[in-house]
């Protein structure tokens, strides 16, 4: 009985499988996540099934194994991305791996007729991240959506199975929730209602039962996760029994440790330890499953510098709590890890089957054989960013907590692109080509540059080649810069970024990229410039705003990339618009700033217009 209030998300590895969760929460009905591959007897009490997206085809090679029988249940089932595809291929229908391949956010043409899109206009606003499409409908199913000339969605009213190419779950999406809202309320006729106020008290109670009289170390990096990680913390258990660790780890904001180290102690934190630990964090090498890598002042790789982080930061709290004398095997570590965290890290505690997109700091090897111990707290872990800070307003946390824009565990080293010339990629000529032809008819240009970050295409990693853009300068036309930056994107699949320049207009020379590494002077010029970006842009309405220093120019070694988000959960999100949601006089104030106080150190002073997906939020 308690199981027919739920629905049932099969989890196929999508990125956002989580989000899915996250909406069906949020209208009031309880999910539950299993594996593709569980069995149909195990959903038969169930009232509904998703069958989430992911990173495989169903070609023979790749197809995930379920239970065919899950389609036979005579349940409601709403199949996305990948789960569409499953449903298309039993039913006999033909996916086609060469007919598009779609990356962000488009529009589609949608039957209003379908009870699936009831109050909706015929076009939508969808995000999509996939490289196969279903070429042929099967019997029964009718389509209900296209994009262009390709299948979006199909649906058989009768059999109430309905699948959408595109992700109705995340922000990119405009209209997803009443998507979602129609299956679950409609078409699958759920009366219950589950509030998110019954899991802070489920929080408080698990936090109770597992600590028992021991002891707590709670890392409070200053932002919301683990704000309210530590404010769970003292409601659950005495103040004497939690220790908050704030590490500066030399990648810190400007100020920034001064500041959170004062917000701290309005949470009622009884010890609060500032740990001042850049040398540690800089010149440490450690070992991963056999092999050594580090320090960070000699490492390129972005998931070296995670892992490398994420290691000393429990090395880093395992020192305190043998300063201070505690049991290392009988005293906890507390994180706010987020659901999107373990996802993209793709641990396999959540999906046996989603890729790594990025490894967290707080998801890294020790953290999981802490995790094995039972030693590590999670509050957060079943929670969106969103929910995160709705949390952090029900436990009354101060409004400049709760609002606080994100930074990374790893904070601004992930923010200073590394580059080894030794190891460039080649270009191929073709990709040059491909881009000369999408502006072909404007008046931009464009250069792949041998320079990487990482994106996340199709529910897969991807570590490709940076696009650089030049126009009109501030001058530019937002539409045409970011519709041509999607089609490169979507065309070229060596690029997942596109960064347009904003203080030349053309480029005299070529455009190098130079070694870089960790370094202080690298880290304390990002330092500055990143303030300069975020003081400026503070009354934008992005959700997220930063500099990334680059290892590129034409005689000069640095370049600056503005980043801006626009995003509620953090799965998917797009620049905040120049002229629109980001002012054209602040962003021509923070790059006359930067020239005059750093022009003979950066060549470009470029912007982020990419979306997640193909690029993610961070740069690595």
């Amino acid at each position: 009985r308690q199981r027919q209030m739920c629905i049932r998300d099969s989890d196929c590895g999508g990125q956002y499988t989580k989000v899915i969760d996250r909406r069906v929460r949020e209208l009031g009905v309880k999910s539950e996540i299993f594996p593709i591959n569980v069995s149909a007897d195990d959903l038969k009490d169930y009232k509904a099934v998703i069958l989430s997206g992911g990173p495989n085809n169903i070609g023979e090679e790749q197809r995930l194994g379920f239970d065919k029988k899950i389609f036979e249940l005579g349940k409601p089932i709403l199949g996305i991305c990948y789960g569409m595809q499953l449903m298309s291929d039993y039913f006999g229908g033909v996916v086609d791996s060469n007919i598009v391949k779609e990356y962000g956010q488009n529009e589609v043409t949608i039957n209003t007729a379908s009870p699936i899109f009831e109050r909706l206009d015929e076009v939508q606003k969808v995000l999509m991240s996939h490289g196969d499409t279903v070429k042929n409908v099967p019997n029964g199913f009718e389509v209900i959506a296209k994009s262009g000339e390709a299948i979006a969605g199909i649906g058989n009213n009768e059999r109430k199975l309905y699948g959408f190419q595109f992700h109705p779950e995340v922000d990119l999406t405009e209209n997803g929730m009443i998507m979602f809202e129609n299956f679950l309320r409609k078409i699958a006729e759920y009366k219950e209602v589950y509030a998110l106020d019954d899991r802070i008290q489920t929080s408080i109670n698990i936090i109770r039962e597992k600590v028992k009289n021991n002891k707590v170390i709670v890392l409070v990096s200053g932002g919301v996760d683990s704000a309210v990680t530590a404010a769970l913390l003292v409601k659950a258990l005495s103040p004497d029994q939690i220790y908050a660790i704030h590490v500066d780890s030399g990648f810190m904001r400007k100020n920034e440790s001064d500041v959170i180290c004062e917000n701290l102690k309005d949470l009622g934190l009884k010890n609060l330890i500032r740990e001042n630990a850049k040398d540690y964090f800089f010149n440490t090498e450690i070992e991963v499953d056999g092999r050594k890598i580090g320090p960070l002042v000699n490492t390129i790789e972005p998931e070296d510098k995670r892992a490398i982080i994420g290691d000393i930061f429990i090395k880093v709290t395992n020192n305190v709590i043998e300063r201070l004398g505690l049991d290392p095997e009988n005293t906890f570590i507390a994180q706010g890890t987020l659901r999107p965290d373990l996802i993209e890290s793709g641990n396999p505690d959540i999906s046996g089957f989603a890729h790594k997109i990025k490894t967290h700091h707080n998801d890294v090897s020790a953290v999981r054989e802490a995790r094995k111990k039972g030693l590590i707290i999670e509050t957060n872990s079943d929670w969106h960013k969103d929910e995160v800070r709705k949390v952090a307003r029900m436990l009354g946390l101060a409004e400049e907590i709760a609002s606080r824009q994100p930074f990374p565990g790893p904070g601004l080293a992930i923010r200073l692109i590394g580059h080894n010339k030794s190891e460039e990629v080649i270009i191929p000529i073709e990709d040059v080509e491909k881009v000369n032809n999408i502006l072909d008819s404007t008046n931009q240009s464009a250069y792949i540059l041998p320079l990487r970050s990482v994106g996340v295409q199709g529910d897969a990693r991807s570590y490709r080649n940076l696009c650089v853009m030049t126009g009109n300068k501030l001058d530019l036309d937002w539409n045409l810069i970011t519709t041509k930056a999607k089609e490169i994107t979507d065309n070229v699949h060596s690029i997942n970024r596109v960064a347009y320049i904003l203080n030349k207009d053309k480029v005299e020379g070529n455009i190098n990229c130079f070694n870089m590494n960790i370094c202080d002077e690298a880290v304390d010029l990002l330092r500055e410039v990143d303030n300069i970006v975020t003081t400026n842009l503070e009354n934008s309405k992005a959700n997220q705003t930063f500099a990334v220093l680059i290892p590129i120019g034409i005689t000069k070694k640095y370049s600056v990339a503005i980043r801006t988000f626009v995003t509620n959960d953090f799965m998917t999100g797009r620049p905040a618009s120049i002229g629109n949601e980001a002012s054209r006089q602040d962003i021509e104030n923070i790059v006359k700033e930067i020239e005059s106080r750093f022009g003979d150190k950066i060549e470009f002073v470029m912007y982020d217009v990419t979306s997640k997906p193909p690029a993610t939020c961070e740069w690595e």
